[in-house]
């Protein structure tokens, strides 16, 4: 995608632009001339310039661990929990090996971290009275820029603009009972907030995508995915710039394609549905790339083609022939090849002949008697003349044998929204053409589509037949890792068990000791059965502590729940590798943890403790740091391989 960038070719892709941009741009920047392809992992450079790319990923995961070092230093003022909270991140083989490739990972966790960096030093800022100060302003306004740069990256950076909300709106609740100050001062506070943390992001986002839609202005694999409309901006289209036929006329060769977000064209191919799906007749699907297979013949329902002529009106009825496989499209009282609620549609036939089901009306949306059907604007529905049902696509993908394209059937709820369609390529010479370009869509228009067709396309990701996936249970404990590499010098994704066992364990200690401190202080400060007790005093500066350290971990495990828990009610395909930018979160919180439950030891004690968990980090890393650096040999399984030790779990395959 970096490559397409930098040689402006359009494609389609489920996450916002930023991190592909970005990564183009830093290989443009180093060399990089976009053409090498990129097509498995283990293929051999020779030569291409992909260090920069390399260098830029691995320099933006690099800088996490200062900033989450920054993140709970203001957060706590503890350098124990800093230090930390920096070193469970430092020290992990997977956050290593996931900032070591050309990955949109590096720079969504960076400009997570960044925003809750900038979030945690405005929030210190307004403790120290340091409101509307250069500083302030500063933080505030890049607070902002790093949320609409995490959520341009991929969408689940809706989950740190969550977090950043929420930790506003506890600022702004502590700004308005701060009786020192005015209310005019919190109104000062909200607008200020308004204006950098919603309005900048809102503009920075859409400013990303204007670039990313100016940039690729040139035809590519992704153009099917959109609408006739947008297709006509990118040069090198078949309707960029484009004279076809306004009206349309029987003998035209045309393309239809679906009018619903992403809808593919209507497609057939000299292939027949299996046993079991149906009557064995020529398949029907749609296809989102464009091909010879989607071309068809319009012909009058009642004989092979007119003499002179006759434009298509609402309310025609026609025959639509397959002009590679010469077979009409047909649908009979047969299921739907997977969705069985709906009929069967086929092309059947011979040499443009068929029979009385391959009869369709057609009908423009909202269209009148002898209103004339249109090139791309008008929207049509095709109504089987026999079986009372119209043509549609469903959502659903047909197996193998189908070649994974999307099914088509014919729908008895004639009100189905996916079974409209537009004419797009008109190929009749009788007619005279008129430039299409004038029906090109503005920045708005598109950038509504992209968003509409990004989000369909999330939803429809599904694992691939032998794909290794993995469910959002698996991943805190470290279940299953990921291979990263195609040839014998292996990588594998594999959180290092020493900090993700121990994060787990100080996401527990930390549930407890905030339960039963919450439960004291409650049981302290609460009025008696009689008489109310007098205001409790101000906490000595040990209580004051302890509840800032458990302040902050309570927006920490905020942080992990809001980026792990959603994925459970994800339907789309899941894999290891979505649960990174959730540890960074768990990681900063056992540092907290760490400083809180060794607190109250002895000074030589506490020392002891600190020393041996410090040790414990580094030792863990190089125990794994093969699994970073890369292995060979036998694999941890097999006899005599130097990796066995290194098998605690079954289910690791490396």
């Amino acid at each position: 995608m970096g490559s397409w960038y930098i040689n402006r070719t359009f494609f389609f892709d489920v996450h916002p632009p930023l991190g592909k941009m970005l990564i183009g741009l830093s290989g443009y920047l180093t060399g990089y001339d976009g053409t090498y392809p990129f097509d498995k992992p283990g293929d051999k450079y020779n030569g291409t310039h992909y260090e920069g790319m390399r260098i830029f990923c691995t320099a933006l995961g690099a800088a996490i661990v200062p900033m989450s070092f920054h993140t709970v230093w203001d957060m706590t003022g503890s350098l124990t929990a800093s230090t930390f909270a920096a070193a469970y991140i430092l020290f992990d083989i997977g956050m290593l090996i996931l900032n070591r490739y050309i990955l949109l990972d590096p720079p969504l966790i960076f400009f997570m971290t960044a925003s809750v960096m900038g979030m945690a030093r405005v929030s210190q800022l307004t403790r120290e009275s340091s409101s509307f100060s250069r500083s302030w302003w500063f933080w505030l306004a890049f607070t902002g820029s790093m949320l609409a740069c995490t959520i341009s990256v991929k969408f689940v950076g809706l989950f740190v603009v969550l977090l950043v909300g929420l930790h506003t709106a506890s600022d702004l609740w502590d700004v308005l009972g701060d009786l020192s100050l005015p209310i005019s001062h919190t109104v000062r506070q909200l607008i200020a907030r308004a204006l950098t943390l919603i309005v900048l992001p809102i503009i920075l986002y859409a400013s990303f995508f204007y670039i990313h839609l100016t940039v690729l202005n040139r035809s590519g694999s992704g153009d099917g995915f959109y609408s006739s409309g947008f297709q006509s901006n990118l040069i090198g289209n078949s309707l960029y710039n484009v004279s076809m036929p306004r009206q349309v006329a029987y003998g035209a060769v045309v393309t239809l394609k679906n009018h619903k977000t992403g809808g593919g064209y209507l497609h057939s191919h000299n292939h027949l549905y299996p046993k079991g799906f149906g009557a064995r007749q020529q398949q029907v699907t749609t296809y989102s790339h464009k091909d010879d297979n989607n071309k068809w013949l319009i012909k009058p329902y009642d004989k092979q083609m007119l003499e002179n002529v006759t434009l298509i009106k609402h309310g025609d009825l026609v025959r639509l022939e397959h002009v590679q496989t010469k077979r009409n499209l047909h649908s009979h009282r047969e299921q739907g090849p997977v969705t069985k609620k709906h009929l069967q549609v086929t092309c059947y036939g011979e040499d443009g002949q068929g029979d009385t089901n391959d009869v369709w009306m057609v009908q423009i949306i909202g269209g009148k008697s002898g209103q004339v059907v249109e090139t791309v604007t008008s929207q049509l529905t095709f109504y089987h003349y026999i079986e009372r049902c119209v043509l549609t696509t469903t959502n659903k993908q047909l197996p193998k044998w189908g070649f994974e394209q999307q099914e088509v059937t014919c729908n008895p709820n004639i009100r189905d929204k996916a079974a409209r369609w537009n004419v797009e390529d008109n190929q009749f010479d009788k007619l005279p053409s008129v430039n299409f370009q004038v029906y090109a869509p503005g920045f708005i228009s598109r950038f509504f589509e992209s968003h509409a067709v990004m989000l369909q396309g999330n939803a429809g990701l599904k694992p691939k037949e032998g794909e290794v996936t993995s469910r959002p249970w698996q991943w805190p404990i470290n279940y299953r890792g990921q291979f990263f590499s195609g040839s014998d010098h292996r990588v594998y994704l594999l959180g290092n068990p020493i900090i993700w066992w121990s994060n787990l364990v100080f996401l527990a200690l930390f549930l407890i000791i905030f339960g039963v401190e919450i439960i004291r202080y409650q049981r302290n400060s609460a009025p008696g059965p009689v008489t109310a007790r007098p205001p409790t005093p101000s906490p000595p500066a040990a209580d004051a502590t302890k509840w800032q350290l458990l302040r902050a971990g309570l927006w920490l495990f905020g942080g992990w729940l809001i980026h792990y828990l959603p994925f459970y009610a994800m339907g789309r395909v899941l894999y290891f590798h979505h649960y990174f930018p959730a540890l960074v979160f768990n990681s900063m919180l056992a540092g907290v943890m760490l400083d809180y439950v060794t607190g109250r030891l002895p000074g030589w004690l506490r020392h002891v403790c600190l020393g041996t968990a410090m040790a414990g980090l580094v030792y863990s890393f190089v125990l794994f740091a093969p699994l970073a650096y890369g292995m060979s040999g036998p694999f941890s399984h097999e006899p005599n391989s130097t990796l066995a030790s290194l098998k605690w779990l079954s289910s690791w395959e490396f």
